[in-house]
């Protein structure tokens, strides 16, 4: 996987110590609703689409760029389906991070689905009940938020910076 220029420069001064990134996931469907996989060269595993944000960068479209430099698949971005961090992960050559994944649900509109750059093996579409098996359950887990329908995104609160204020019963807030 390339490593970004911006997170080589970070690297230079923190080495390998823990990095809070933000990263993007695209959830694409096809007008046949089929899913568009990539299998990451790093796991060998097929995986939603995903990339880390640029500096500057609206995270919507870190999420079309990142669809479209892995896949060659023009997508659009419909709406944010799910906020979420990541378990803290170290990567093969050891530097460690977490992220802060935002997923968006997107619409296929052009592009050939082909592997586009060095960072997948494969790329394919596939029917929503013929899913590889090796789609991992955080993948599935946004998957299953994207296709939902909510109108809001997914998040997770667990109440405790507020559920000790004045006027609150701690049963009444939004809890995961």
């Amino acid at each position: 996987m390339p490593i970004p220029e911006f997170v080589r420069e970070l690297r230079s001064k923190v080495g390998q110590q823990p990095l809070w990134m933000s990263g993007v996931t695209a959830v694409v469907l096809d007008d046949r609703r089929r899913l568009l996989l990539g299998r990451r060269v790093d796991t060998g595993r097929w995986a939603l689409i995903t990339g880390i944000l640029d500096p500057g960068e609206q995270p919507a479209d870190a999420a079309a760029r990142e669809c479209l430099e892995e896949t060659g698949v023009h997508a659009v971005p419909e709406r944010l389906t799910s906020v979420t961090v990541s378990p803290p992960i170290v990567h093969a050559n050891g530097d460690q991070a977490q992220y802060l994944e935002l997923t968006f649900f997107c619409r296929a509109v052009g592009g050939e689905a082909r592997v586009n750059d060095d960072e997948s093996l494969e790329v394919g579409w596939f029917a929503l009940d013929a899913l590889p098996e090796e789609l991992d359950e955080r993948g599935r887990t946004r998957l299953r938020h994207a296709l939902s329908g909510a109108a809001e995104a997914y998040f997770s609160f667990d109440a405790k910076p507020v559920q000790d204020l004045p006027g609150t019963d701690g049963q009444s807030l939004r809890t995961t």
